[in-house]
């Protein structure tokens, strides 16, 4: 049964859905935040026009700092904005924040716990053909480990607006991941998004198998749930934005229900997303298992499908590893 939350019959299942990278939604984020209250600044690495930054610099000229290729000292310069009582959005690919300025994040933003929100744009493999040097696969891992840092992965371009918005009231450091490909939108204004609750997109009454997965990954789990229904496989998508604080009452109540766990997560499942589920599951329901993702290589240049379905992170695949998973390959 599909969750009414997400508005799938006209949009993921559909060639006319509305496709949008997820850094729109920081764009149009920070610029309600911006409306809403007047301490949001919008720091960025010299890729404003990439990150969508320029959005928000368009409205806020006098609020907008271009600092140039330097990311450690952008986070230091928010650092210090949060302490006069700003709230500092710093913006870059996820290559360069995290990858670049982890110390500087670690040190000056999470010790003194500022609330300073990251955006990591570009991350994953759908990056495309900007290759392996620019597909960050290891930021959920490395944000998550730095005590008190919330770490968030979007479903699609209207979520990640509700993000943006819902991290500016929040008094934690916080980091945001992105991505350039265009990806289906399936949420809508009226969707529930709260910072550490997960949402359940497909339900079934006797599940065999639990898909978690986070980010533009959940719409690829919601695709084959449809195919794994048609093969008469109960199953449920829980689509979990917030990997820390994870939701663990509903990875719980998933878990118990189908006894199975597959985690999909366009990041390396050593550290991160699938990582968080199976720690949790470990000390509170043990259960088998099976985490999607990148196994520990690097990512490569192509087209972004090509690279998720080479990746094993396409529709089919997730399907038929459910389907072996609970012991009926078709």
């Amino acid at each position: 049964m599909i969750s009414p939350h997400a508005k799938l019959a006209d949009t993921v299942f559909s060639k006319d859905v509305e496709l949008k990278s997820t850094r729109d939604g920081f764009g149009t984020g920070t610029v309600e935040a911006g409306k809403a209250d007047e301490n949001v600044v919008v720091l960025c690495a010299d890729l404003k026009e990439s990150t969508r930054a320029e959005w928000f610099e368009k409205e806020f000229p006098g609020r907008f700092i271009e600092v140039g290729i330097a990311e450690q000292n952008m986070a230091g310069l928010a650092a210090g904005f949060a302490m006069a009582g700003k709230v500092p959005f710093i913006a870059s690919y996820a290559a360069f924040s995290p990858g670049r300025n982890y110390e500087q994040l670690r040190t000056m933003v999470a010790l003194n716990n500022l609330p300073v929100k990251v955006m990591g744009m570009h991350a994953g493999v759908s990056v495309g053909p900007d290759g392996a040097t620019h597909q960050m696969l290891e930021d959920m891992g490395l944000m998550r480990m730095l005590p008190r840092m919330v770490v968030i992965n979007p479903i699609d371009a209207e979520e990640a607006r509700k993000a943006v918005v819902a991290a500016a009231k929040t008094k934690e450091p916080t980091y945001i991941r992105f991505g350039r490909s265009p990806v289906p939108v399936i949420t809508t204004s009226e969707t529930p998004f709260e910072i550490g609750k997960a949402l359940t997109l497909w339900n079934a009454s006797k599940p065999k198998v639990a898909l978690m997965a986070t980010g533009a990954m959940s719409s690829v789990a919601l695709a084959a749930a449809r195919a794994l229904d048609a093969d008469g496989i109960a199953c449920t998508v829980l689509h979990v934005p917030t990997i820390k604080p994870l939701d663990e009452k509903a990875v719980l109540a998933a878990a118990q229900a189908a006894g199975k766990v597959i985690t999909i997560e366009e990041h390396q499942v050593a550290g991160g997303f699938g990582s968080a589920i199976c720690e949790f599951l470990a000390e509170t329901y043990p259960v088998p298992v099976k985490r999607l993702g990148i196994q520990d290589v690097f990512g490569q240049s192509g087209e972004p499908n090509e690279l998720l379905e080479h990746y094993g992170l396409g529709a089919p695949h997730i399907a038929e590893v459910a389907r072996q998973f609970v012991g009926k390959t078709l």
